[in-house]
């Protein structure tokens, strides 16, 4: 049997906190992502404060995701829902840390725009709670 450690062992799926940036040093725009890991594929939605519209501060703009992860490497496509002004859907292509709480990587609209992002999420706590259980067994 082969021990799997690190970003390998890691499962993605939970609510990460993330920020991309554009090019031309408009950002960082904050976001939200729920990820959702099954084997190697990624499905999630994300939601972030509009930018680009009248009145933008009370729009809240939310996208489906729709990927994989092979290894350390996260590869999706992040498409915007309903009528707003991101028409094309973006690719992510990034990084898994060791302990599998970051990813780091660029985004890219159609070969045309691109910048960078990075996404967090807070580190688990499974061998606390684990220690927990088998002391009160």
């Amino acid at each position: 049997m082969t021990e799997h450690t690190g970003a390998n062992a890691q499962c993605l799926t939970g609510v990460w906190q993330g920020t991309y940036c554009y090019f031309f040093g408009l950002g960082p725009v904050s976001f939200v992502a729920t990820l959702i890991e099954a084997g190697s594929s990624l499905t999630g939605t994300t939601h972030e404060p509009g930018r680009w519209s009248v009145g933008s501060s009370d729009v809240m703009l939310c996208a489906s995701l729709s990927g994989s992860r092979h290894g350390g490497t996260v590869g999706f496509v992040k498409t915007y829902d309903g009528g707003n002004p991101h028409h094309r859907p973006i690719e992510y292509e990034g990084i898994l840390s060791g302990d599998g709480n970051e990813i780091e990587g660029r985004w890219i609209i159609s070969g045309i725009f691109s910048g960078k992002f990075r996404m967090i999420r807070p580190a688990r706590k499974v061998e606390s709670v684990s220690r927990k259980v088998f002391e009160h067994a």
